[in-house]
């Protein structure tokens, strides 16, 4: 059984980043920092599975993984746990913050999505409520320009332009969005035929 997505995780996807990453900035990834970062979206029913995903495969390749989100936005504590324990192993950096301007300083590589609330209510509004009151956490040059300038910026798509992101760092020198999408045939293409072997 391949996992092509399920609610926690998306192995295809973070596979295709890690690809895309090693493209742009090189096999030694020790030192460089990885920014995973919730992003304001017009829905809140986005899943968990991308961020979950990268903070758990990218510490075993070297990167520092930040991780910034509103504090309503956790992710699942056990994913959590467990990428803190596999920074720990590889003798990486993890850490969680709740500004988004802090998390972009110094960033290599900016990866900001949306994903929705884990919590149980009766009121289907609610999530949506808790959304709406960070609609400026959006990346766009300004936060841009906090990362490193030869910073690239990824996303899983189909991204929601000028609410997750600015279309001028979408549409951008540092995007490589288009990249990001075409190496998921590739990954995919790499998994299968080594399971058929």
């Amino acid at each position: 059984v391949l996992n092509m997505q399920c609610d926690v995780y998306h192995p295809f996807q973070c596979l295709a980043d890690l690809m895309t990453i090693i493209e742009k900035k090189g096999r030694d990834l020790r030192g460089k920092k990885m920014l995973v970062s919730w992003a304001y979206a017009s829905s809140y029913l986005k899943p968990l599975s991308v961020p979950q995903s990268l903070i758990l495969q990218m510490p075993r390749f070297g990167l520092d993984v930040t991780l910034a989100y509103p504090e309503e936005f956790a992710l699942m504590p056990d994913i959590v746990d467990e990428a803190r324990a596999q920074a720990r192993k590889h003798r990486t950096g993890f850490e969680i913050v709740h500004d988004m301007d802090e998390a972009f300083q110094d960033a290599d590589v900016v990866y900001a999505k949306s994903w929705g609330p884990m919590m149980t209510s009766a009121d289907p509004d609610e999530g949506k409520r808790l959304q709406d009151q960070y609609q400026n956490w959006i990346t766009d040059e300004r936060r841009m320009g906090l990362a490193r300038e030869d910073a690239i910026y990824m996303h899983p798509l189909p991204a929601d332009r000028d609410v997750e992101v600015a279309s001028a760092v979408m549409d951008g020198p540092n995007s490589v969005v288009f990249d990001q999408a075409e190496n998921r045939l590739h990954a995919q293409k790499g998994v299968m035929a080594l399971t058929m072997c």
